[in-house]
């Protein structure tokens, strides 16, 4: 129990403080390449239209600071899974053995899902700084990147369900719900869910907060399950998240961009399904479904109405519009998420 414990905390906090190691040269480069968008706001918001509330809000914003500040993220976790995969390989004893997390059961695929959404955010990043692509301020297209999500989405499904013989998800205080053949679809919709609400990283410390506080939760749901290695990849996501955010909070010296949280969203697919508390996720991840959910309603009633519920949508906006500084909605949502992640830790291991 206490070598699982240290496998844990040990590559959480090696994590850590390689993410700020790396963060300072990071940044030199971001700022000496100018890597921000260069015209603030939206031309076009959910639904179609103008956005002159959230171009108010932004008007300062988005230009003059870098993009791709999830770089530090991402990088933590692939240097510190090498660091631990070398010390292993180079001295190999039973306790360099045990701290080596990687394993072909656990953390092959959201390792996988992590490099692969990562990269192709960082591709949709270097558009958007340049200018270039199908968006006016640059960048892929949403058409492209659901594309790409769903095809990530139909890789892990297949591993899950040819691989590890998953064809069921548990339903709490239930039992088994058996999906067969239907699995497959049913993984790549909650893949698309997780990366619509990608729409959360929108103010300086939200998405990292609250997607620190998700991946924290699975991490100790994955430990008391006694997959260690599982909960060990998580806790190094924490780790650059962490990292991240000491540089992410206001003022920001990067944003986080489609590079953190598409190469996020996606694994927390991943993180959620081996576990096998997925249906727990609009619990521990409430925040995250929570915006998905209010973006839909503000389209509906705009299609069906006529007329908008919120200010201005994703929701965090809509507060800001009501003129709540950006820090308290940024704290009340991590109050909101360690509260909800608790909730979510307690179903899954007592249901």
């Amino acid at each position: 129990m206490l070598l699982d414990v240290v496998k844990i905390f040990v590559p959480w906090t090696v994590s850590f403080f390689i993410g700020l190691a790396i963060a300072p040269a990071l940044t030199h480069y971001l700022y000496k390449h100018k890597m921000w968008k260069k015209t603030s706001g939206k031309q076009k918001g959910l639904g179609g239209g103008g956005t002159p509330i959230f171009n108010k809000l932004h008007k300062e914003k988005d230009t003059g600071t870098p993009r791709m500040g999830g770089i530090v993220i991402w990088m933590s976790v692939l240097i510190t899974i090498f660091i631990f995969w070398l010390i292993s390989w180079l001295y190999p004893t039973d306790f360099t053995q045990k701290m080596d997390f990687m394993s072909r059961g656990q953390t092959w695929l959201p390792l996988f899902t992590l490099i692969a959404g990562s990269l192709v955010g960082l591709f949709d990043d270097i558009l958007v700084v340049s200018g270039k692509g199908k968006y006016i301020a640059g960048g892929l297209s949403l058409k492209a990147r659901i594309l790409i999500v769903l095809w990530i989405g139909l890789i892990g499904a297949f591993w899950f369900y040819f691989k590890l013989d998953v064809t069921s998800v548990l339903i709490p205080f239930i039992g088994e719900w058996y999906l067969g053949l239907f699995f497959i679809p049913f993984f790549m919709l909650v893949m698309l869910a997780l990366f619509a609400s990608g729409v959360i990283d929108g103010i300086d410390g939200l998405s990292g907060g609250v997607m620190g506080t998700i991946f924290s939760a699975y991490a100790g749901i994955a430990f008391f399950q006694n997959q260690i290695d599982l909960a060990a990849f998580c806790a190094v996501i924490v780790g650059g998240i962490l990292a991240f955010l000491w540089f992410n909070i206001p003022p920001a010296r990067f944003y986080m961009s489609e590079t953190g949280i598409l190469g996020l969203t996606v694994t927390l697919t991943v993180v959620a399904f081996l576990t096998g508390q997925v249906l727990v996720l609009p619990i521990i991840a409430f925040p995250l479904f929570a915006t998905v959910l209010g973006n839909i309603i503000q389209v509906a009633s705009k299609k069906i109405r006529g007329k908008k519920v919120f200010l201005v949508a994703p929701i965090h906006h809509h507060f800001e519009a009501l003129g709540w500084p950006s820090y308290k909605v940024v704290m009340r949502y991590w109050v909101i998420s360690i509260i909800f992640a608790i909730m979510g830790m307690v179903i899954a291991l007592i249901g």
